[in-house]
């Protein structure tokens, strides 16, 4: 039987864009130091802020933090783009960190293989958050509406579908529209 509980947090996915494409030729023990490094950067940044890493694959990355952390949650992410983005910059590769978050209740406990079981979150939240799409930092309306005031000045409304995205990652307006 499986030790689970449900709780609520806000769940985050993180990505390098143009990792496949960059890493095709590139050796393989330059790739492994390079994601190495950023799994550590990204670890660091996510528990400074009372976050979790639940796993990488890649150069993903799944993570959580506490509902009572999701401002902290929200603003790591963000220390976590500059962060990666300027490290990738000193390394000349051309990835950059996408994040997109989403705040809900979840099932976590330790998963898999017996004698082989280690921590996970599952369920529509994992599932909504890894459906939103993110050109930067990327927020759902209800981790949206789980930040205080003051982070939520960061964000602009962005439709459709409905997110929040970073100010700074403001896509062009396409023509035609006003």
């Amino acid at each position: 039987m499986v030790d689970v509980t449900q709780v609520k947090v806000l769940v985050a996915f993180v990505d390098l864009s143009r990792f496949a494409a960059h890493t095709e030729d590139l050796d393989e023990l330059e790739v492994a130091t390079t994601v190495d490094a950023y799994y550590e950067l990204v670890d660091a940044t996510v528990r400074a802020a009372g976050g979790r890493v639940v796993k990488f694959i890649g150069d993903a990355g799944l993570l959580v933090f506490p509902a009572e952390h999701v401002d902290a949650g929200v603003l790591a992410l963000f220390d976590l783009k500059q962060r990666v983005d300027e490290f990738m910059v000193g390394r000349g590769w051309p990835c950059r960190l996408m994040a997109k978050a989403h705040f809900g209740t979840v099932a976590a406990g330790a998963f898999g293989a017996r004698g082989d079981k280690r921590y996970d979150v599952l369920g529509k939240t994992v599932n909504t958050t890894a459906r939103l799409e993110s050109a930067g930092i990327a927020l759902s309306a209800d981790a949206f509406r789980q930040l205080s005031p003051e982070t939520r000045k960061r964000f602009k409304k962005h439709t459709p579908p409905i997110a929040y995205i970073r100010l700074e990652d403001q896509r062009p307006a396409k023509r035609g529209r006003r």
